[in-house]
């Protein structure tokens, strides 16, 4: 049965798959970002560094326990340095759509056959006129990183088109007697102006007409209204609202990340104080739900690391051993940017059904009892398993969150199979 069902599903996805990795503009916003692989996974691990899994407020900091009196000094180190140890972060995963802005144009650059650099470096220049205002002297960061990473993609696209329109009227200069390096750089002048003309004129008219820019607009008009998420429909229409954005390469998470943690920390708090009253908590909406949401990443991804580890390919053998750890922590961007998830229709259906799956059952589990409801707001890019056990300091919920894994893995199975077999044929004829 198993084997007719992936039959099917390969008959249904796989010519599907060929097509986009054939299609030019879908394969350079690939490579492009498995270009960033590196820098994103070594960046998350400082995250995780900066983020040590331990609540201050519940434990006592005079404890005689080693292992606690570590985790407490850890802690407060972390705490009085956060800065300095989430630099790598910042400038690694904190640029990722600065870095993407030239990769993909890159990338695409090289299957027009056109200068490389040049076209990576046009399009870097001006998704920073875009995206990064100036206030006050300063460069604003905050759409440099993965909440501009969907205009990172659009501007490294067009712009290297407009490039490919100057090769194609062949507006270059020519001459023997010029050197190479000269002549590369008179060359570049043309599609640089043209690219900001175009696209930074286009941006400037908006900000003139709108007082925002493009990536600013495109987040506010994302954000859907808070109160639709405090009960479980409306919270999983969010996430999967969230994770659609994802696989268009926009930072999903970014987006609806104030309404479910908002959501979540107000009815955690609800039923911390019901606790301290002697009470029982009431309120299913609590921030373990987001928990559950993000277990492994945005999408559950979790179960599919555990796949590529034992994967035949290489490729997603390698990605599995190199996400693994981040993976732990709900960091999950190696996996989004290395597979690639985004524009990945094989893919792209478990990472939008098992969130809504894990959590259905969360919200079951906690109505019937079966796990206790989540009363403590546990510490963030902490290993799962720990943030399963710190929400209500109940054995079930840990057991509980080991359980969602296998679901994950089971659900990934499937897709996963079939888009192993799409890479092994790929890197057979490599």
């Amino acid at each position: 049965m198993e084997s007719k069902f992936l039959e099917k599903l390969e008959k249904v996805l796989l010519p599907i798959g060929s097509k986009i990795a054939n299609q030019k503009h879908l394969q350079a916003i690939s490579v492009g970002m498995m270009m960033t692989l590196a820098l994103i996974v070594v960046g998350s691990l400082f995250l995780i560094v900066a983020n040590p899994p331990i609540n201050l407020d519940m434990v006592d900091l005079n404890t005689s326990n080693v292992f606690l009196k570590f985790m407490i000094g850890w802690k407060q180190f972390a705490v009085a340095n956060y800065d300095i140890i989430t630099r790598p972060f910042n400038f690694t995963m904190g640029v990722v759509g600065l870095m993407t802005a030239f990769t993909i144009a890159y990338s695409l650059a090289n299957e027009y056959k056109l200068n490389n650099l040049t076209s990576g470096l046009i399009s870097m220049v001006i998704f920073l006129m875009i995206a990064a205002p100036i206030e006050d002297g300063k460069i604003v960061m905050q759409y440099l990183g993965a909440d501009g990473l969907f205009i990172a993609i659009v501007i490294s696209l067009i712009s290297v088109e407009i490039s490919m329109v100057v090769e194609r009227f062949n507006w270059k200069f020519k001459s023997e007697h010029i050197p190479p390096a000269v002549l590369s750089f008179m060359n570049a002048l043309i599609p640089l102006f043209l690219n900001i003309v175009i696209i930074y004129g286009v941006s400037a008219v908006i900000f003139a007409k709108t007082g925002k820019t493009i990536p600013g607009i495109i987040m506010a008009l994302l954000t859907p209204a808070l109160s639709v998420g405090n009960n479980i429909w409306g919270y999983l229409i969010i996430l999967l609202f969230g994770n659609i954005l994802w696989l268009f390469g926009i930072n999903g998470t970014s987006v609806i990340f104030p309404i479910v943690f908002s959501i979540g920390i107000a009815n955690t708090g609800i039923n911390s104080e019901l606790v301290r009253q002697g009470k029982s908590p009431e309120m299913l909406m609590n921030l373990q739900m987001f928990r559950v949401a993000v277990l492994g990443g945005a999408g559950n991804t979790l179960g599919l690391i555990l796949l590529m580890l034992k994967s035949k390919s290489e490729q997603l053998k390698t990605l599995g051993k190199l996400a693994f750890v981040p993976g732990i922590c709900g960091i999950n961007e190696p996996v989004i940017f290395g597979t690639p998830i985004i524009f990945n229709p094989i893919l792209g259906i478990p990472f939008l059904v098992t969130p809504l799956v894990t959590v259905s059952l969360t919200y079951i589990a906690q109505k019937l009892n079966i796990i206790s409801m989540g009363y403590i707001v546990d510490p963030s890019f902490t290993p799962f398993f720990i943030q399963g056990y710190l929400s209500s300091l109940d054995f079930r919920n840990l057991i509980f969150y080991f359980g969602l894994v296998v679901v994950s893995l089971v659900i990934y199975f499937p897709f996963f199979k079939v888009y192993e077999k799409n890479l092994i044929k790929q890197e057979m004829d490599m």
